[in-house]
């Protein structure tokens, strides 16, 4: 099993940047990808971005294509989430995940893909 911590939420004005982290422990080696979902206020969790932890390859929501960018640490099992330009919309939980099989294109947008997850961090952007 992996286990994720995230770090790095708080609130921000609109059009600011900032920068979430997550650190996997545990069996890492397992892990095929590594992604950030997010849950709006009253809304369903939804895909936000995931890279293929050997590799590289990323995927990114519409919603976020431009401004985000998640990259990884291989060496600090790191995977960081880079957000600029936010705007209120942004503002969710943002929680890291990890999956263990492989997927390809649609399939790593999918919450089942992702078999361990972080207990979450709060992103606020104010107008």
């Amino acid at each position: 099993q992996v286990r994720l911590v995230e770090s790095g939420g708080g609130l921000v004005q609109a059009g600011d940047s900032l920068k979430l982290s997550c650190v996997a422990s545990g069996r890492t080696f397992s892990t095929y990808v590594m992604g950030w979902f997010r849950q709006p206020p009253g809304k369903e969790r939804e895909f936000v971005t995931t890279i293929v932890w050997s590799g590289g390859r990323t995927y990114y929501a519409d919603s976020v294509k431009g401004r985000f960018t998640i990259s990884r640490d291989n060496v600090k099992n790191t995977v960081y989430l880079q957000m600029n330009s936010l705007k209120p919309e942004d503002t969710a939980v943002y929680y890291c995940a990890a999956g263990y099989n492989m997927c390809s294109g649609y399939g790593c947008y999918l919450r089942q893909s992702y078999g361990a997850w972080g207990q979450g961090t709060q992103v606020t952007v104010s107008s």
